[in-house]
């Protein structure tokens, strides 16, 4: 078991989950943030500090979201290990719960 970064980081990506995150399992995009399968202890501390309220246990992603377990293991392949807290977009807030943001991932 794992945890999943799932549509509603996209554009928001704040960084409350890294900095709680015992052992470095987040990996940093341009629009998101994903959790790498491989290192995620599944200790579910990071949860309750997204406050977008994006990351699951991948047995409990919503349906409609189902892609992102795949998505999280392939992208965190690719992008670099985030273990610092960082300032959020300056626009996060106005991305927060929008949906359709998938396209908005390069």
């Amino acid at each position: 078991m794992t945890y999943v970064v799932t549509e509603n980081c996209i554009k928001c990506k704040y960084t409350d989950c890294v900095s709680v995150c015992p052992v470095d399992a987040f990996c940093e995009g341009p629009e998101m943030l994903v959790i790498d399968p491989e290192v995620c202890i599944d200790c579910d501390v990071c949860v309750a500090e997204c406050p977008a309220g994006a990351i699951f246990d991948e047995h409990d992603v919503p349906e409609d979201q189902a892609d992102f377990i795949e998505l999280n293991s392939r992208l965190a392949e690719q992008w670099p290990t985030i273990s610092e807290m960082k300032d959020p977009p300056a626009d996060a807030e106005q991305w927060d719960g929008v949906p359709g943001k998938r396209s908005y991932l390069e």
